[in-house]
């Protein structure tokens, strides 16, 4: 069980990011972008899509069925799969069974946490033996890819591409990315987004070898980054938490403000 903040000023943040980031666009990398009712409907160049919404304007029973079933035939004929992001507090409270009966599968719960910029862009040097270094050359960014896929034990290749299109494509969402390193080796890689025309910047990425936990990486990553968001004029700062995350954004002063669950739709094989 996930436990939440309900205080005023975590209900304030949550507001804030419904209006300004649920429904963003941001950028297409090369796919479309369009809005099909209350959805944003964005299709990649390559991977997965997604489709994104404030709310789904009160559309319940056939007719939200309908609406499913659109996803599902464009990215069917398109032999992708998508991403439909759940938040806890979506409505209808039946959504997620008829998500189910589409064929989307849930991953893993995340949890939304948000706080101000101010206080988490503090000064301070990283652990000891460990330099944090801004990177965007591909040589890096495929030592990122052999990191994660250490950490994470399956098939990260398509990480270099993405961050590479991040860190040179539109400036809709511009993103830098910062590696941990020691003794020459990535043992820590994260990157921030920052959306353009709203009060956000994001928190990414964050994975770690498994003997350099617990020295205050990630926590000295979280504070570099929140940095270079104050220095651009950021309010808030959004991570989409994982399990291993959580208690460590908790204690930085991150409120838990939701919980998210991908639903996931696959074509067949």
């Amino acid at each position: 069980m996930i436990e939440l903040d309900t205080s005023a000023l975590a209900l304030a943040y949550r507001a804030e990011y419904d209006d300004q980031l649920r429904a963003r666009a941001g950028n297409s990398y090369g796919g479309t972008i369009e809005r099909v009712g209350p959805l944003v409907r964005k299709t990649a160049m390559e991977g997965t899509g997604f489709v994104l919404y404030r709310d789904l304007g009160g559309l319940r029973g056939a007719e939200l069925d309908a609406l499913i079933d659109d996803q599902v035939r464009h990215y069917a004929a398109l032999g992708q799969s998508f991403e439909w992001k759940w938040h806890h507090y979506d409505e209808p409270s039946d959504l997620t069974d008829r998500l189910r009966a589409k064929g989307f599968t849930p991953e893993e719960a995340e949890t939304i946490h948000i706080g101000p910029v101010g206080p988490l862009a503090v000064e301070g040097p990283a652990p000891a033996g460990v330099v944090l270094r801004e990177v965007t050359e591909r040589t890096d960014l495929d030592r990122i890819r052999s990191m994660a896929e250490e950490v994470w034990g399956f098939d990260f290749g398509w990480l270099p591409d993405a961050l590479s299109r991040e860190t040179s494509g539109p400036d809709d969402d511009p993103t830098v990315v910062v590696v941990a390193e020691a003794g020459g080796r990535v043992v820590c890689a994260s990157w921030i987004r920052f959306h353009t025309g709203t009060e956000f910047a994001s928190l990414w990425g964050g994975s770690t070898l498994e003997q350099w936990r617990r020295r205050g990486i990630y926590r000295s990553l979280v504070a570099y980054r929140a940095r270079l968001a104050a220095a651009r004029g950021y309010a808030y700062l959004q991570v989409d938490a994982s399990p291993d995350s959580r208690p460590i954004l908790t204690r930085l002063g991150l409120l838990p403000v939701a919980v998210t669950v991908p639903y996931i739709w696959r074509p067949s094989e």
